[in-house]
């Protein structure tokens, strides 16, 4: 079969390397891919926000099977298009996809269905929300509702913080039109983690767990990134808890989903927070999570077009999945800068001395001869071992390889665990 991935990240590396294994497959083409993404498929020089120009090649090139990465398409309803044309794509209809497409419908699923979150308020009148400052004490979590590329939080300390948040999110409208609403939470305290699941409207079933790191510097100090390094497992599943997220969080999600007559059908990721063995949801996303795609996609076993296809045939209750016992590293090297300004075109000298372990491609091109930096997450070093403190090693060893100025990196990813 000839299959489409659609996006340009190193979450959508990883599933055009997986995919590629599979013996069902006889073609990958990725739009619009990058450099590493090149190596290993056809890349396609179409936008991922271009759902008719994607429509118009998975239709002349007969694919298969449209395999959607990013979640920007998918709020914009590409699944919709693509189905009423009669063509299989994989990812949650524009109905669904509002989970992630805005906070407040979110927040909203979660309290009518009795999902442990975050109290939390919306607003739409700036002034409104800047009367309400406070609200629910200090630091208090500000939320542009819509898509702001995992840039649309900001946890104020102070007073003077939120104030400057909220005039940065509704006035400013830094993030456009994802600002003209904001959600105005909680803060919650304790240990971030997160969950994947894959989903056919019936079923639920979760994946091996993974940790995300999301500040851009050691210790957790810093702003938020859309995450500079994973691992997999995280010290923090164990039974009790695996346990206590299925009853109050996974059971009470699949049902809300069939109560509100929603058919969801691809990959839910589920961010929590975490506290004396207490999950509560911080948010939705409607696909793979980037990084801890790069760590859970490296330990399955399975064939992961099988999966999608019980998924999109309505049978997950019955495919086995199998996971690899080793444990996974992936430690992200962005751009000097990220996630605030930084430059693109330096030179990316060294990959190939890289050994033992993965590298995805997450924001690269070629220029002539050359792959160079073509975003504030460049690249994502993926090492399995037999512990976390082995493939921490490795990854860390081949990151010493790997050179382009401004490189930056955590040096912790993993740390935790041991």
């Amino acid at each position: 079969m000839k299959i489409l991935v659609v996006g340009s990240g190193g979450r959508e590396h990883t599933i055009v390397w997986k995919l590629s294994q599979s013996p069902k497959v006889s073609k990958v083409f990725c739009a619009p891919g990058n450099a590493g993404i090149a190596q290993i498929a056809d890349v396609v020089n179409i936008s991922d926000t271009d759902i008719d120009g994607l429509l118009s090649f998975a239709k002349d090139k007969g694919i298969d099977l449209t395999v959607v990465g990013p979640e920007a398409p998918l709020v914009n309803g590409i699944v919709d298009r693509f189905q009423r044309e009669g063509l299989k794509i994989f990812g949650p209809n524009k109905d669904c996809a509002r989970l992630e497409g805005s906070k407040s419908f979110a927040k909203n699923f979660m309290i009518r269905h009795n999902i442990p979150t975050a109290k939390y308020k919306e607003y739409t009148d700036v002034n409104e929300a800047i009367k309400d400052i406070g609200i629910f004490g200090f630091p208090m979590v500000i939320k542009a509702d819509g898509l702001a590329a995992g840039k649309g939080v900001v946890i104020a300390k102070s007073e003077k913080e939120a104030l400057n948040a909220l005039e940065m999110i509704m006035k400013e409208r830094k993030f456009g039109e994802a600002g003209s609403r904001v959600v105005i939470e909680e803060f919650l305290d304790g240990i971030e983690a997160s969950i994947l699941c894959f989903v056919d409207g019936k079923t639920i079933v979760p994946m091996v767990s993974a940790q995300d790191y999301k500040k851009a510097f050691d210790d957790d100090k810093g702003p938020n990134t859309g995450g500079m390094g994973t691992y997999s497992p995280s010290i923090l599943f164990d039974e009790e808890l695996e346990k206590k997220i299925e009853v109050d969080i996974l059971k009470p999600f699949i049902k809300g989903l069939r109560d509100d007559g929603l058919d969801y059908k691809g990959i839910i990721f589920i961010g929590l927070m975490i506290a004396n063995k207490s999950p509560k949801v911080l948010e939705f996303n409607v696909r793979f999570g980037d990084p801890e795609t790069q760590v859970v996609l490296t330990r399955l076993e399975t064939d992961l077009v099988e999966i999608i296809e019980s998924i999109l045939d309505g049978r997950l209750d019955k495919q086995e999945i199998k996971w690899s016992d080793k444990k996974a590293v992936c430690v992200v090297l962005a751009s000097k800068g990220y996630p605030e300004k930084y430059e693109k075109g330096k030179i990316i000298n060294g990959l190939k001395n890289i050994n033992d372990c993965l590298v995805f491609h997450a924001g690269t091109k070629f220029d002539g001869e050359n792959i160079v930096t073509d975003g504030g997450r460049v690249l994502g070093v993926v090492a399995l071992g037999n512990s976390i403190r082995e493939a921490r090693e490795i990854a860390y060893k081949n990151i010493n390889k790997i050179d382009f100025e401004g490189k930056q990196y955590r040096k912790d990813i993993g740390k935790i665990a041991l």
